[in-house]
């Protein structure tokens, strides 16, 4: 299902309960700047913004949409995009590189940074896998995963691996 700019308010009550939708994306319009700052609607959905610009990319997910595709990006990416916000992942076109997360204000950053065999595992903890997937992908022992997942969550200080993954993309270690 497709949502033009003015039809964005309309957006919850676009997919009802008989919608077969699994995303909706939202024709932004070039009308949205920065600053924008209105809320989408309530919806069961996940939104994709198709934006004109870079400018208008914080605006419309802080505006609630789970990712941000350019306009001009073409029919295969817009569906990738679609098909991954369904899955529940946040989108952010591969044009927008500059907007990558950076740490918070007032966070700070690792007192210890992390290894890149660590970095491996935190990848792939992001994409949900138990120790024992992680260990058959990077050809380590369940023991050796696990160990690198502990300290994965000491240096993050974090006490549950959903906890390390939010962290995680708080400091820009990870995008999901």
């Amino acid at each position: 299902m497709v949502a033009g700019q003015a039809e964005a308010a309309a957006l919850r009550h676009a997919a009802g309960p008989e919608s077969e939708a699994d995303v909706l994306a939202w024709d932004v319009g070039p009308a949205i700047a920065p600053g924008w700052g209105r809320p989408l609607p309530e919806q069961d959905l996940p939104v994709v913004g198709l934006i004109w610009d870079e400018a208008q990319a914080e605006a419309v997910l802080g505006a609630g949409a789970r990712g941000v595709v350019l306009r001009d990006s073409g029919a295969d990416r817009l569906a990738a995009a679609l098909a991954a916000a369904a899955r529940g992942l946040l989108v952010l076109d591969d044009a927008l590189g500059g907007m990558l997360p950076k740490p918070r204000d007032g966070s700070e950053p690792l007192p210890e940074p992390l290894t890149p065999r660590e970095q491996q595992v935190l990848d792939l903890l992001a994409e949900g896998l138990s120790n024992k997937v992680i260990a058959g992908r990077l050809g380590i022992s369940d023991h050796t995963a696990k160990f690198h997942v502990n300290s994965i969550l000491g240096k993050l200080g974090a006490e549950t691996r959903t906890e390390a993954i939010v962290q995680a993309v708080r400091l820009g270690l990870v995008l999901l």
